[in-house]
């Protein structure tokens, strides 16, 4: 099974930075060219820093888990692209964001 849809729904599961333990977190995600996306305003969130310190991650997304390796954007350009994706139309497609990339593992 693939993720088709551009903008969805999820379960960003990470681990723990301090505990190790599993954390898991609905999210909207942008399936953007063959990467899967999940931004937020401020790197201040545990699944944001989690995803950073351990970037070994799950996604679930209609009852199937892809396991995948998350890295930060830092190109500013594709951090606006992602927020327009995941905002159609809305105000907030144009706020600063910070972006974590997904490229799930292939089996």
């Amino acid at each position: 099974m693939e993720i088709k849809e551009e903008s969805f729904i999820s379960i960003l599961i990470t681990k723990g930075r301090t505990t190790g333990r599993q954390h898991a977190v609905m999210l909207r995600a942008v399936n953007y060219e063959g990467k899967i996306y999940f931004s937020r305003h401020r790197p201040d969130g545990d699944w944001f820093k989690n995803a950073i310190e351990n970037p070994e991650v799950q996604i679930e997304y209609n009852d199937t888990v892809f396991a995948g390796i998350a890295k930060l954007v830092a190109d500013e350009k594709l951090s606006e692209k992602i927020s327009e994706l995941k905002y159609p139309g809305e105000r907030k497609a144009k706020e600063k964001r910070v972006t974590i990339q997904v490229t799930l593992n292939h089996i």
